[in-house]
């Protein structure tokens, strides 16, 4: 009787313990797991930069590259004034600019209810941007209705 009560756990264990480890084995799903995709015009170098930059941090970015994004800023509901040279689509929201990854992966793991994030024209010293010197800059947050809010901060 113990022989076979031994026989039974060892195959119980043989059969799940398997499974068991493939699921320990898993990584929990981070910020950095959903695709970016990336819409510039084909001869923007630093939209290159910022691709480059958002891949370094571990994002998966897919880019598109067309002959104006006008339609799509305005389609996407880019408030007037703070378009930037490339527009990110990611999860749902907006990433207008050269937005650092550190926001846009705050920006998943937070999902403030927003619609996306915005960094207005190409500050030097942005991601994407990189110069000898380098300017304050704000990330902006923007909503559907149009209201614009201080997101983070860089000096």
């Amino acid at each position: 009787m113990k022989h076979m009560t031994l026989a039974l756990l060892l195959l119980c264990l043989l059969f799940f313990l398997p499974a068991c480890q493939d699921q320990a084995e898993d990584p929990a799903p981070d910020s950095n797991s959903a695709v970016i995709s990336v819409f510039k015009t084909p001869t923007c170098g630093c939209c290159e930069k910022w691709v480059d930059h958002l891949r370094s941090q571990g994002f998966e970015v897919e880019t598109h590259d067309r002959p104006s994004l006008a339609a799509l800023k305005k389609e996407q509901g880019i408030p007037h004034g703070t378009e930037a040279c490339h527009t990110a689509l990611v999860d749902g929201y907006v990433i207008e600019g050269h937005v650092p990854a550190k926001e846009v992966a705050r920006l998943l793991e937070e999902r403030p209810p927003i619609r996306g994030l915005v960094v207005p024209g190409m500050p030097l010293g942005s991601p994407g941007m990189e110069a000898d010197r380098s300017e304050p800059y704000s990330v902006l947050a923007f909503d559907t209705e149009g209201r614009i809010s201080t997101f983070a901060r860089y000096e």
